[in-house]
């Protein structure tokens, strides 16, 4: 099975912490050369000064903050393709805050759909002729398992993650003839920041408490725990790699089992 991914440049959005720092470690594992995107540029210098270099990898960061708007970050993305093609591009942005969606107003959609479908759209736009170029294309977004069932309280996430996942599959097929890959990974509860963002609004909205509501989100998953990032991380690495080639228009749920459906 050909996983190398040397000499291959990939560019991981929310690559600072999470589970976008455990699949910039997973790539490089594999050889990949890593840039890291995000706001905090302590946390981006301390993740890529930590990744594997064995493989006589170089890794960097692009501080950037998506509320500052595209041009901002077309400028900085355009300084970076000006040094390399990125071969692999991992859309990963931070999900819109809790509360049902009969609650959310228009401002909550507005932000959700352009730090999500607009700047990953517009991201792949800037990219994708040096991965043609190189004959060498990945476009992995990591999304939710709401795609396919909506999870409780998290109204603006279920509809962004939703049509991001319809992008992705349009996408797929658009690209498919030039050999770019394009899928999306639905990782189940996994143990990051973003649960306990979530633990906390359900255990405020329930008058429960967050150990309480932790114990009800594991019963929900046949294995009986929570993902680590690192085991998220594994199966975006593998879609990365050569060996996946053949995987596109694909919504791969890493999950535990919790999804009900087929």
């Amino acid at each position: 099975m050909n996983l190398n991914l040397t000499n291959k440049n990939a560019l991981v959005c929310g690559g600072s912490k999470g589970l976008g720092e455990a699949t910039a470690i997973e790539l490089a594992k594999l050889g990949a050369n890593l840039t890291l995107l995000a706001r905090n540029q302590e946390k981006l210098e301390a993740v890529s000064k930590s990744l594997d270099t064995s493989k006589g990898q170089k890794h960097d960061y692009v501080q950037a903050d998506f509320s500052e708007g595209i041009e901002v970050l077309k400028s900085k993305i355009d300084t970076l393709l000006s040094e390399k093609n990125i071969h692999i591009l991992i859309n990963n942005t931070g999900g819109p805050s809790g509360g049902k969606i009969q609650d959310a107003k228009a401002e909550a959609f507005q932000n959700a759909f352009h730090n999500h479908i607009l700047i990953s759209h517009a991201l792949v736009g800037w990219l994708k002729s040096g991965m043609v170029a190189d004959n060498y294309g990945r476009i992995i977004n990591i999304v939710s398992t709401s795609v396919r069932q909506p999870i409780e309280g998290l109204g603006v996430s279920n509809v962004t993650r939703g049509a991001m996942a319809s992008w992705a599959k349009t996408l797929s097929k658009e690209l498919a003839s030039t050999g770019i890959t394009v899928n999306n990974i639905l990782p189940g509860t996994t143990s990051t920041e973003r649960i306990d963002e979530i633990l906390n609004y359900r255990a405020k909205a329930n008058n429960s408490s967050f150990e309480t509501e932790k114990t009800k989100m594991i019963n929900e998953i046949p294995f009986g725990r929570f993902a680590t990032p690192e085991e998220i991380g594994s199966v975006i690495a593998f879609v990365a790699s050569p060996a996946a080639s053949y995987i596109t228009g694909a919504s791969i749920p890493v999950d535990g089992g919790k999804i009900k459906s087929i």
